[in-house]
């Protein structure tokens, strides 16, 4: 039985008309535009953005090295090479992230044990020769040394969240 009403409803092109139906409810709505530079859509406190290593408040850099973010990215978009100080510590001699593999997910943000890679909330960044799409480490220190107080800020108050 389904089968025959089927097929009487693409005879008579129900589909069409619905479909047509929803263009004329929209057609006269008043319309709702953004314009863009100057004007921003709301953005969620956990939006996900552009990386940024972080430093501890004496100025060393918290990454460890211990490459679990490398581990765990999906996309394969992070590279991390270490190698141990004088002092016995382990810290990284190269942190790289392709933006073009990065997904953005935030699964690295979450198994860094000392909070070291965050995601900002930038979202307005471009490339213009190639190879810009890798961010380096000292791109990265210099994003979270820049937006500290700011990425500080957003984590306190997300901390009952997390």
């Amino acid at each position: 039985m389904s089968r025959v009403v089927s097929y009487f409803k693409s005879l008579l092109l129900l589909e069409l008309f619905q479909g047509m139906a929803l263009t004329f409810k929209y057609l006269f709505r008043p319309k709702y535009t953004l314009m863009y530079p100057m004007e921003k859509t709301p953005q969620s406190p956990r939006f996900r953005g552009l990386h940024a290593l972080r430093r501890y408040p004496n100025g060393e850099e918290r990454c460890i090295a211990c490459k679990l973010c490398e581990a765990v990215c999906p996309a394969l978009a992070i590279t991390i090479d270490s190698e141990q100080r004088a002092d016995g510590t382990r810290r990284t001699t190269r942190y790289d992230i392709d933006l073009f593999k990065c997904i953005f997910c935030g699964f690295c943000e979450e198994s860094c044990p000392v909070d070291s890679i965050v995601e900002t909330h930038i979202h307005e960044y471009h490339f213009e020769q190639r190879g810009e799409n890798i961010v380096t480490k000292p791109k990265l220190l210099a994003i979270g040394d820049r937006l500290e107080k700011e990425i500080a800020e957003r984590r306190a108050a997300d901390a009952p969240y997390r």
